[in-house]
């Protein structure tokens, strides 16, 4: 379940930043709703929803590729079902982006992310950035109520001991 939710938030992510590169001008906003939610392109050479570190591309790039090599050797030893979901979303957005630091320019290992989605006066990001964010959070949540959810999942497959 994992591999499948990493690779399709990896494919999602790059096909709509393909469209995006099409559709849009670098630095052009396109308003969706208002000037609150607008699609602005530009390329990131640093940290997520262009929050400077722009100097350390290579940095980035590195904590991507091992995070993702990570993930898919804790995967087989993640057993519960949310945790596993956060992880994934985070594997999956960090894959994503990691494909622009591999792939984009200025070239291999130091290319800039694609970055789209602008909401009020916040940074700008796109879908892999806001996986991640969802997949923290997703973890986090699901680290926090595992030993409830084990305990009532004992509870509902052994009633006689109630």
């Amino acid at each position: 379940m994992m591999a499948l939710i990493i690779i399709a938030i990896a494919v999602i992510d790059q096909a709509v930043k393909q469209l995006m590169l099409t559709w849009l001008n670098p630095g052009e906003a396109v308003p969706i709703i208002g000037d609150w939610f607008r699609f602005y392109l530009l390329f990131n050479p640093g940290a997520a929803f262009s929050m400077g570190g722009e100097g350390s591309t290579w940095l980035f790039t590195t904590i991507q590729l091992a995070f993702v090599i990570g993930v898919a050797i804790a995967a087989p030893k993640v057993k519960d079902r949310w945790e596993a979901v956060g992880l994934a979303m985070l594997a999956g957005g960090a894959l994503g982006n990691l494909t622009d630091r591999l792939a984009r320019e200025p070239g291999f290992w130091f290319g800039h992310v694609v970055d789209y989605i602008s909401v009020g006066n916040f940074a700008v990001f796109n879908i892999a950035d806001a996986c991640i964010t969802v997949g923290v959070i997703v973890f986090i949540l699901a680290m926090l109520t595992e030993e409830r959810r084990t305990k009532n999942e004992q509870r509902s497959s052994n009633p006689s001991s109630s």
